[in-house]
């Protein structure tokens, strides 16, 4: 994991999750400070990164925001931190942290449960375009 730049935050996404995707694309779009670089959970270097962090690959079913060297965060927390670097109103979503763990996670655990049956799933992970995959790593 030496090889991981510390100056980004890494965010780890289930690749053929629809609805996973378009946050990525959204995440990206609103990334003003190039803060993010993406990863599939199931790519090889997402099974490194879960390893070691001590994430089992197989039974996590959640976005995981890693900063190399400092932190990882999963499902509410993770997506309240993503949102709280893309700036402008999104920050503002940050005050959702005064909910309770357990019950903004379960809301997160609702929509994670249903996320294949509500935005459907790809046979594959995604593909970034040319522009797009300097944001990808390998």
């Amino acid at each position: 994991m030496e090889s991981l730049s510390k100056d980004k935050k890494i965010i780890l996404f289930d690749g053929v999750c629809n609805l996973c995707n378009s946050a990525v694309q959204f995440i990206i779009k609103h990334d003003k400070k190039d803060v993010f670089r993406f990863v599939a959970l199931q790519s090889d270097l997402g099974g490194e990164i879960c390893k070691h962090i001590g994430v089992d690959q197989k039974s996590i079913d959640s976005i995981i925001l890693y900063e190399p060297g400092i932190a990882y965060y999963y499902k509410s927390e993770a997506a309240l931190a993503i949102a709280s670097q893309l700036g402008s109103f999104y920050s503002l979503l940050t005050i959702f942290k005064i909910l309770p763990l357990k019950f903004s996670n379960f809301l997160y655990d609702w929509i994670a449960k249903n996320r294949y049956k509500w935005f459907g799933k790809k046979e594959s992970c995604m593909i970034p375009t040319t522009e797009l995959k300097s944001k990808f790593l390998p």
